[in-house]
């Protein structure tokens, strides 16, 4: 890796927004951790690009993820929480297995995630969660529970983490993709993955008002 370059580590990057969003940051001269399950990365690889395994719901696999991160670097420029689950995104009927699962995968793992290298976002850093606008109290709707629900906790924990690190002057952004053509959003969707990690990517790069929730769809905050 580049010692000139900036480093972020970004989790869920196989496939998506992910995988559209590292190629974006190594193109802007990033070094780039990114976790998947398998701890690989088929169909592209780069030289400022380390990929390492995580389950993220296995504490276990967490707290290997983390050691494998900080083994890398203990400085850390961006972290951005990308990985999620929307088992139950089209369904009205909450369904105990995938409630939990959910909430587990978008809530606990990524908080705990957070928290263990948060003393490693350097002064100045960004801390960035791959939300949804289904999380906002104003989209509400029949469909979704779990997915809205999870979305919406981890809005709180952004605007609640931006608190307690004011002093370090790290900003945290919760981010809307908007809707992008994925496995969730299907082929009709009107952004690109590519579109998806453009205007992600702006949103970091521009946001000031630390814990406000950041729709890319939109000119500036919701």
């Amino acid at each position: 890796m580049n010692k000139l370059y900036k480093t972020a580590v970004i989790t869920g990057i196989s496939s998506g927004i992910g995988l559209a969003l590292i190629k974006k940051l190594l193109n802007e001269n990033y070094n780039v951790i990114g976790t998947t399950r398998s701890g690989k990365l088929d169909d592209f690889s780069h030289s400022n690009l380390q990929v390492i395994s995580l389950e993220a719901t296995n504490q276990e696999s967490r707290e290997n993820a983390i050691k494998e991160i900080l083994a890398i670097t203990t400085d850390i420029d961006l972290l951005v929480n990308n990985a999620g689950i929307a088992p139950d995104a089209f369904s009205n009927q909450p369904d105990f297995d995938s409630f939990t699962e959910t909430i587990d995968t978008n809530v606990t793992s990524v908080i705990f995630f957070t928290e263990s290298l948060l003393k490693n976002i350097k002064t100045g850093g960004k801390i960035a969660f791959i939300s949804s606008s289904m999380g906002l109290l104003k989209n509400a709707a029949p469909n979704g529970t779990a997915y809205r629900i999870s979305k919406n906790a981890i809005n709180m924990y952004a605007a609640m983490l931006a608190t307690r690190v004011i002093d370090k002057e790290i900003i945290v952004t919760p981010i809307h993709p908007g809707w992008v053509q994925t496995k969730l959003g299907g082929n009709q969707a009107p952004f690109t993955t590519e579109d998806s990690a453009d205007g992600i990517y702006n949103a970091i790069l521009l946001n000031t008002a630390s814990g406000k929730f950041w729709d890319i769809t939109i000119p500036g905050l919701d």
